[in-house]
């Protein structure tokens, strides 16, 4: 279910800023400002560690290894 905020005595400059950002863009503020809060409240790393281990999971049982790479990345870096 959406709901509606009011932000109140946002800075000119700051305002402006947004505007432009939006234009960039091609969004309206509105657009603009949902997307930069729905960004910011996204998951936190907690979240991305439990998602990461559902996945790794899921996938061993389907059979899948994952090798260490830390081999491969030396040898790239040594090149």
């Amino acid at each position: 279910m959406s709901k509606n905020v009011l932000v109140r005595n946002i800075d000119k400059e700051t305002l402006k800023k947004l505007k432009k950002k939006a234009a960039a863009n091609n969004r309206s503020l509105q657009e603009e400002l949902k997307e930069l809060l729905e960004m910011h409240a996204g998951p936190d790393i907690e979240e991305v560690r439990q998602m990461v281990r559902e996945n790794l999971e899921k996938y061993r049982k389907q059979g899948r290894k994952f090798s260490d790479s830390t081999k491969d990345i030396s040898e790239d870096r040594e090149r």
